[in-house]
């Protein structure tokens, strides 16, 4: 499990965070400030969360274990896309793993 360190807050996240890391990243070296939504996990009635993301803010990524999660490059790119609604960017359902994967290493490569 990783957990995600925003400003001060503190959020424990799956599997999800190498995916939402990429596309988080991509959109700040393009300088993009962008609004980032999630629901917490159903039944705990604690409803959704929107944070504003901008280079100004501190941003810490970490992971429980040393090994990548291997990337599929489709799930980024969803995430992507929904950076630019009104809604802001969205953590989705993970497509089918297919060609569109890259090995963990590959990844900063492949988004670059």
């Amino acid at each position: 499990m990783g957990t995600l360190f925003y400003g001060s807050d503190r959020t424990a996240v799956d599997r999800t965070l190498a995916h939402l890391q990429l596309a988080v990243v991509a959109k700040l070296r393009r300088h993009e400030g962008f609004s980032l939504t999630w629901r917490d996990a159903d039944g705990s009635g604690q409803g959704r969360h929107v944070l504003w993301v901008h280079e100004s803010i501190p941003l810490r990524f970490v992971y429980a274990g040393s090994r990548m999660a291997a990337i599929n490059r489709a799930w980024v790119d969803a995430m992507l896309a929904t950076a630019t609604t009104t809604t802001g960017m969205r953590v989705v359902p993970e497509p089918p793993l297919g060609s569109a994967a890259v090995a963990a290493g590959d990844a900063a490569s492949a988004l670059g």
